[in-house]
């Protein structure tokens, strides 16, 4: 028997030997998929690469990457994985939805959550300010409107 500890889920689950990952990642209400992924997924054939995660830990407890997986996850770490070609045969631990080589996270209320430099959304800011100020000062139906 294998377990797959779901880390961002903090969820652990066990699962036979040769157990497809993305089948019981769905089985046990995990959730693989980004927004676009729900939409756009292949259903489990390996023609869309939108189940992709992250193994943390066990990677040699996989079966090893497909030759669909080599062309949808070459721009990708070599951790990564489509859950759908997967198949599980000692424990793992894996990330779903891990975030693209190089791009930066933008978590909520992080710094690096707008792609302009501070300064520079200040100035935007302020000058949206002004406009608006100034479209209120000439136009006094377009101050009531918005009230």
């Amino acid at each position: 028997m294998a377990t797959i500890k779901f880390v961002k889920e903090g969820q652990e689950i066990v699962a036979a030997d040769g157990a497809n990952l993305r089948f019981k990642a769905i089985e046990n209400g995990i959730d693989l998929y980004t927004f676009m992924g729900k939409m756009t997924n292949c259903g489990g054939y390996g023609q869309c690469g939108t189940c992709v995660v992250e193994i943390a830990e066990g990677m040699h407890n996989l079966s090893p990457r497909t030759a669909v997986e080599e062309r949808k996850l070459k721009k990708r770490p070599d951790t990564c994985r489509l859950a759908c070609q997967a198949m599980v045969n000692g424990p793992v631990s894996v990330i779903t939805k891990p975030d693209k080589k190089g791009k930066a996270s933008a978590k909520p209320g992080s710094k690096s959550a707008s792609p302009l430099p501070v300064e520079t959304q200040s100035k935007s800011a302020g000058k949206l300010a002004k406009e608006d100020a100034a479209g209120a000062e000439t136009n006094p139906e377009a101050l009531e409107q918005s009230s």
